[in-house]
């Protein structure tokens, strides 16, 4: 695997820090051997809750889709193995996805009873996400500050509005640091 970015905030990239990086990350090869490259930040925050001092954010890109994932803890190996795990699980979720796709647009042999049968629920869950619950609401013009002052007032992780500067669509959320992001549209 290409790492193309592994940079360090309040932390020193050593060589053996470097080189366990690049060893857990080119584990992930055997699940997506098309992953193009991958950005790896290494932070050391001073916080009170020492379990959350360090923290690994690493986004891996790969033909139709890019691949993130943010884990913290006490110490810097262990947050880097925990965020190498839930790569691979999202790996292996997305070549999955993308061989299924690719399986439907070619003809294929009806299962039989026993192939039926020998399917589990957990795999039809993992392959075919389910919508449990649709809601519409009325969307205000509003600007992104009331936009996470509703949030809060609601009680949610993330509220979608009408930003009235931009006149588009736009969704604020919860950070896990604290703060709030906004998304919008180009």
């Amino acid at each position: 695997m290409n790492i193309a970015q592994l940079s360090g905030r309040g932390v020193e990239i050593t060589d053996p820090l470097r080189g366990y990086v690049d060893e857990k990350l080119s584990r992930l090869d055997r699940f997506n051997g098309d992953i193009t490259s991958a950005r790896v930040t290494l932070t050391v925050r001073d916080v009170k809750n020492a379990a959350r001092r360090n923290r690994v954010e690493v986004q891996i890109n790969v033909p139709h889709g890019i691949i993130r994932a943010e884990e913290t803890h006490a110490d810097m190996y262990a947050a880097i193995d925990k965020a190498s795990d839930v790569l691979e699980r999202q790996l292996r979720k997305f070549k999955t996805r993308l061989l299924k796709q690719r399986q439907e647009g070619a003809p294929q042999p009806q299962p039989g009873p026993a192939e039926l049968a020998a399917q589990t629920a957990e795999d039809d869950a993992e392959l075919q996400p389910e919508i449990v619950r649709q809601k519409q609401f009325e969307m205000r013009p509003m600007t992104p500050q009331d936009a996470v002052f509703q949030m809060e007032a609601l009680g949610h992780d993330f509220y979608v509005f009408k930003n009235m500067d931009t006149d588009s669509c736009g969704v604020v959320y919860r950070r896990k640091d604290g703060h709030y992001g906004l998304i919008e549209p180009k």
